[in-house]
């Protein structure tokens, strides 16, 4: 005859933890599966981006602009740069999350990082557009 709670006794987890089936994090798989998207994202990225950026080796801004103008171009770049700084922002996280012990200063590392990255992803945005615009 089992008890109502000899099931629990074999898991480690708490009853709230296993009727959300979330670990330690409280994030569940989420993460994971973010930077996995934005990792294949970047794959299926990375051949057309490197053949724009050899494309515009040795071209000045007007040659640049010329290229970067092409609507294809564009969205091509501006979704390798949305790809590629979310999935850092991402594994930035991941890391702090994993090896800072200070509570205080793992948020304030998680707050520099988001924005940090949400800086160097408007400041290629804006760059991107400004070049495509030919302004």
């Amino acid at each position: 005859m089992s008890t109502p709670n000899s099931s629990a006794a074999k898991s480690m987890r708490t009853p709230l933890g296993r009727v959300r089936n979330l670990g330690a994090s409280h994030s569940g798989t989420s993460d994971f599966w973010r930077q996995r998207v934005t990792a294949v994202a970047m794959v299926l990225l990375i051949v057309p981006v490197i053949v724009v950026v050899m494309m515009l080796l040795g071209r000045n801004q007007a040659g640049a602009a010329q290229i970067l103008g092409s609507a294809p171009i564009a969205i091509i770049m501006l979704l390798f740069i949305v790809a590629s700084t979310w999935h850092m922002k991402i594994g930035m996280q991941v890391v702090i999350e994993d090896y800072v012990q200070h509570e205080t200063l793992k948020i304030a590392a998680v707050m520099v990082n988001n924005f940090f990255c949400i800086a160097v992803a408007l400041a290629s945005i804006y760059a991107i557009l400004k070049l495509s615009s030919g302004v």
